[in-house]
């Protein structure tokens, strides 16, 4: 991550995609390698709605889109491998089509939901009110909560509260491997990467809920969310409380990025009730 992490920086949008710890939480279920050439990033792995079929993520660096493609296809060619570009953001269809690449497909219901900052940390206004009220039961209900840094100095908890989450959540095999790339977090985050930002709401002794996330230039990315069903309000408590902290820490920091919702309806709803400002799409290729 070391290596590759400046090359993300460089890259100019916003889809969880690229970002720090969607790369890091994901790298075996969606089989990452990378190479470096020519101070370009190349990222290796599968398509995102059929990890049984290899796909590559855009290229990013020095290299003209061009000749990134064209390296792309060399080594399909030379592999036996059928060229696929998997994720590809909105902003860079239309230079490839320019390039002469037009078998283009939505990738459905994997569009991330982009949300203005400053309305998450706040919930001021009209739309916000039931989020609002939510957070002021809440308060109003557990006087004595806390929410504090995730840090190495309370990770344990954290990790000891996932046993509640497996308690309560389902056991669909999406839900058990991203329930086991958390943990995958929360250990680096114990090991001491302090590209990891979080958070964790105590109520006395007890978890009620925590996050995590990381930064890139203007954007929060939202990776983790996990609360208690024991306390009213928690996750609409962790989701204001995160977002206050980051954008006081961070004041550059404008757009919160909650991921997809994969086409669970639950999640739409749920992350449809926050009032995106935007749906970043993203696109299957085959060159």
């Amino acid at each position: 991550m070391k290596l590759i992490f400046p090359f993300l920086m460089t890259e100019p949008g916003r889809t969880t995609d690229f970002s720090y710890a969607g790369i890091l939480m994901w790298v075996d279920y969606f089989k990452y390698e990378y190479a470096i050439i020519n101070d370009t990033l190349f990222i290796k792995g599968v398509v995102e709605n059929d990890t049984s079929v290899p796909a590559f993520s855009l290229p990013i660096g020095k290299m003209p889109l061009a000749e990134s493609i064209a390296t792309i296809r060399k080594y399909c060619s030379l592999h036996n491998i059928r060229p696929v570009l998997s994720a590809v953001p909105e902003y860079v269809v239309a230079d490839l089509k320019k390039i002469g690449v037009h078998d283009i497909s939505p990738l459905d219901d994997w569009s991330d939901y982009l949300y203005d900052a400053r309305a998450l940390a706040t919930l001021s206004g009209k739309k916000m009110s039931k989020k609002r009220n939510h957070v002021n039961r809440f308060n109003s209900l557990y006087p004595e909560s806390v929410t504090v840094p995730l840090d190495k100095s309370n990770v344990d908890k954290a990790i000891n509260f996932m046993d509640t989450v497996d308690a309560e959540g389902d056991e669909s095999m999406m839900a058990v491997t991203e329930r086991e790339m958390t943990r995958r977090l929360l250990d680096y985050i114990r090991e001491g990467d302090d590209r990891l930002k979080g958070a964790i709401l105590t109520v006395g002794d007890e978890v009620a809920a925590f996050t995590i996330g990381d930064t890139k230039r203007d954007t929060l990315f939202i990776h983790v969310e996990k609360a208690s069903r024991k306390f009213d309000g928690s996750y609409e408590k962790i989701n204001r409380d995160f977002a206050d902290m980051i954008c006081s820490a961070q004041p550059e920091i404008r757009f919160i990025n909650r991921e997809d919702d994969s086409g669970d309806e639950g999640l739409r709803f749920a992350k449809l009730s926050y009032h995106p400002i935007d749906l970043l799409r993203k696109y299957n290729i085959t060159l």
